[in-house]
């Protein structure tokens, strides 16, 4: 009898491998016969162009286009394939260097090219570009086609050479044109000094994060000779980020040591970024941010928030917190894609969310932030930074 119920189970073991077996060819060969057909289709249409098309077009055109379609497929506007030209200008923005106008684009409404601020003594400060401004065409192309990136691209080029803008101006409503030539634009990120009619307050403005924001915090503070100050405002509005690590270190110096912020991939594995002991600044500190504060910065502010290091003052951040990866391909390609999200170090998920201020102040419509200030006529939100970090020196 146990000879019999051995060989049934046995029987038993095999048919359940069969099946499992069957199963497995049937799925791969469904993925299979899927893929060649997607392929299939993709090269006859390829074959179609070649034969069909009235002009003549070159394959390397195609299989660009190709790539970039697959990439623009995902839906998510912080994914990008870029050229060998675009590659490049990315790589110069992070190093805070690269041929230009000097615009900084809003992130406000993606559907307008809406000028955020020119930077300062760049061509596009000196020709008078204002706040504001909507550019609708550089040179011959009109912006309403083209994303940011795209737009981005176009006005940057070899110093010397020459972009015509077309702006919207709304305090004249009408169009304005401005002929600027590009310039070797070198963007410091860092800008410090003591509050006009405050001596004792120090006043810190990041405006960006590349790659060398972290070491000019660092010559920043030390020429100002930080310990000095009685207490300190950071100026994160209007900082759309930029590079992780000079997020970290930068919170270094405004936050207790240990995580500032988790990285988690789609696989849900968790990486730490920390803080290190030795740069923690233990000032009374009060932080500024906006609608315009995304990424990096929101890095920064979230761990001063989760860390209770410091209060922020203004409104809602505005809400990025996804990572994205940079992977050269041939030929100086490459391809950006989201490949992780960030989390606070209270492990809260603020992606399409933003962070909250501490004290909320909202600006009216007709009011402008005095990034750094030359006076002491300061906006409603600096204005009640300067208040709250008295009471906490006082």
């Amino acid at each position: 009898m146990q000879e019999l119920s051995g060989k049934r189970f046995l029987k038993r073991v095999g048919t359940v491998l069969l099946i499992f077996c069957l199963l497995t060819t049937i799925i791969v060969g469904w993925v299979t016969i899927t893929n060649f057909n997607h392929i299939s289709r993709f090269f006859s249409v390829l074959n179609l162009i070649n034969s069909q098309y009235l002009e003549v077009v070159d394959r390397n055109q195609l299989f660009e286009g190709a790539t970039q379609g697959i990439v623009d497929s995902l839906g998510d506007p912080y994914s990008t394939y870029m050229n060998a030209s675009e590659y490049q200008q990315l790589m110069e923005v992070i190093e805070g260097k690269f041929g230009g106008v000097g615009i900084i684009l809003s992130l406000k409404d993606p559907t307008k090219l809406v000028i955020l601020r020119p930077i300062k003594n760049t061509p596009a400060d000196k020709a008078g570009v204002q706040m504001g401004d909507i550019i609708k065409k550089i040179d011959n192309v009109d912006t309403s086609t083209i994303d940011q990136e795209k737009a981005v691209s176009l006005m940057r080029g070899d110093p010397g050479t020459k972009v015509t803008l077309i702006l919207y101006r709304e305090s004249l409503k009408e169009d304005v044109t401005i002929t600027l030539t590009r310039e070797k634009i070198v963007v410091p990120t860092v800008d410090g000094k003591a509050l006009p009619g405050h001596s004792d307050i120090a006043y810190i403005d990041v405006s960006q994060f590349s790659s060398d924001t972290g070491k000019e915090l660092a010559e920043v503070l030390k020429s100002m000779d930080i310990h000095k100050y009685k207490g300190l405002i950071l100026d994160l509005r209007y900082n759309h980020g930029g590079e992780l690590n000079a997020a970290v270190q930068v919170a270094g110096y405004f936050t207790t040591p240990g995580p500032v912020v988790y990285i988690v991939d789609k696989k849900g594995n968790m990486e730490t970024k920390s803080s290190v002991t030795e740069t923690y600044l233990g000032l009374p500190l009060v932080v500024l941010i906006n609608e315009e504060s995304a990424s990096a910065a929101e890095i920064v502010a979230g761990a001063i928030k989760d860390k209770g290091t410091g209060t922020l003052i203004g409104v809602k951040t505005f809400g990025k917190g996804i990572v994205q990866t940079i992977f050269p391909l041939d030929r100086g390609t490459s391809v950006k894609l989201t490949t992780a999200k960030y989390l606070t170090p209270n492990k809260l998920d603020i992606h399409m969310i933003g962070i909250e201020p501490d004290i909320k102040v909202e600006l009216s419509k007709d009011e402008e932030a005095t990034l750094f200030p030359v006076d002491t006529d300061f906006d409603p939100q600096l204005e009640k930074a300067y208040q709250v970090l008295r009471s906490k020196i006082r």
